[in-house]
C-alpha cells in the first residue's frame, strides 16, 4: 500500500502541470493576439501605400505627357 501516500503529491505535480499549461496557453494566446494585431496594422500601412502609390502613378502621367509637349515645342522651335 505505497501508493496511497503518493496521492497527495501527484495531485499536486497535476495541479503544477495544469498551472504551467494555463501560463504556455495564455501566453502563446497573447502572442497570436499580437501578430494578429501587427497583421492588421500592416495590412492598413499597405493599403494606405498602395493608394498612395497609385495617386501618385496617375498624377505622374499629366506630367510626362506635359514634359514631352515642352520638349516636342522647344525642339519645334529651335529647328526654325
Amino acid at each position: 500500500m505505497t501508493a496511497e501516500p503518493e496521492h497527495p503529491v501527484v495531485h499536486g505535480e497535476l495541479a503544477e502541470l495544469r498551472r504551467r499549461l494555463d501560463v504556455a496557453y495564455a501566453r502563446v494566446e497573447g502572442g497570436l493576439a499580437l501578430l494578429r494585431h501587427r497583421t492588421e496594422e500592416t495590412a492598413k500601412e499597405l493599403d494606405d501605400l498602395n493608394s498612395r502609390m497609385a495617386s501618385l502613378e496617375h498624377a505622374r502621367w499629366p506630367l510626362t505627357a506635359l514634359g514631352a509637349l515642352v520638349v516636342t515645342l522647344w525642339q519645334a522651335l529651335s529647328a526654325h
